[in-house]
């Protein structure tokens, strides 16, 4: 691999169709540098997206792509990194895409622990459909198909990753380009499911989770005394629902008593290549 790799080596001759200040642009920008940083480079890169905007980002990035299904990428992306585990596999969504539908894959991926990386672009609404609530809505979000809000509380997706055993949490804002960069290589770096919840501001129809929302809200974990391998302090930030956190929020710690948590692409090295002898003869007498 070249050591001249530039993240704009990880650009398609594709323009974005997102709308002009979306919060997709710096996501996806901050994911290609973050790969480029990492050494990684678009033949060793598998990106894997649903529906959604956040799907068209395969379509911009110069790398090994599949566009899927609605809430079916996780599983395309553990498939691809158990069949080529020198792929460098990173998955995106959008908070639609990942914690509705694709909700009990997201569960499942995480306890599975299969070294790729998720990064989701939580905007807090459905934005290719035209401005729906989302699972990350607020539960008095009014939109045309919720004139008086969802009247639900929002999916809480850095506690369902905690919950499934998560060994890599943390959060992040498109708009802090820097900031956003090194929290996706911290994902990409860490040995294990890295996932990355981002803050992605959609201009178009949601006029209350804005820009200049989250940057008078934003609390940044690196100026406080937050250490991110303490498990309680972590699910105290995970559920202190009044605060926006951007940082590394939770990080298995390999050093305690329990271990470091094995994940599936290990457990399953041991399984031999092939059919066992017999299964060829007893698939054809099946069939």
């Amino acid at each position: 691999m070249s050591s001249e790799v530039r993240f704009t080596d990880f650009k398609s001759d594709k323009q974005p169709t997102w709308c002009p200040g979306c919060g997709d642009f710096g996501t996806m920008n901050g994911m290609m540098k973050a790969l480029a940083e990492t050494g990684n480079d678009p033949d060793n890169t598998f990106i894997v997206a649903g529906i959604g905007c956040s799907g068209k980002i395969g379509t911009y990035m110069h790398s090994y792509a599949l566009h899927g299904v609605h809430g079916r990428a996780l599983p395309v992306g553990i498939g691809v990194k158990l069949a080529n585990p020198d792929l460098e596999v990173m998955v995106a969504g959008g908070d639609g895409d990942g914690y509705s539908i694709g909700a009990g894959h997201f569960i499942h991926a995480v306890r599975r622990n299969v070294d790729m990386t998720y990064v989701v672009m939580d905007n807090r609404i459905y934005g290719l459909t035209k401005g729906q609530a989302s699972p990350t809505s607020r539960e008095d979000f009014q939109t045309a198909t919720t004139p008086k809000g969802p009247n639900q509380p929002p999916v809480n997706p850095l506690a369902l990753a905690l919950a499934a055993g998560g060994t890599f949490i943390a959060q992040s804002f498109s708009s802090d380009s820097q900031r956003h960069t090194e929290l996706v290589k911290r994902a990409i770096e860490h040995d294990g499911f890295g996932f990355v919840n981002v803050y992605s501001p959609c201009v178009t129809f949601n006029n209350v989770d804005t820009y200049d929302y989250f940057r008078d809200s934003i609390v940044d974990l690196s100026e406080t005394d937050h250490d991110p391998t303490d498990y309680d302090d972590a699910k105290r930030k995970i559920l202190d629902l009044d605060k926006e956190y951007m940082g590394v929020i939770y990080q298995h710690d390999e050093s305690v008593p329990y271990g470091r948590r094995e994940g599936l692409s290990e457990s399953m090295a041991d399984i031999p290549d092939g059919a066992p002898d017999g299964a060829t003869d007893l698939v054809r007498e099946f069939y």
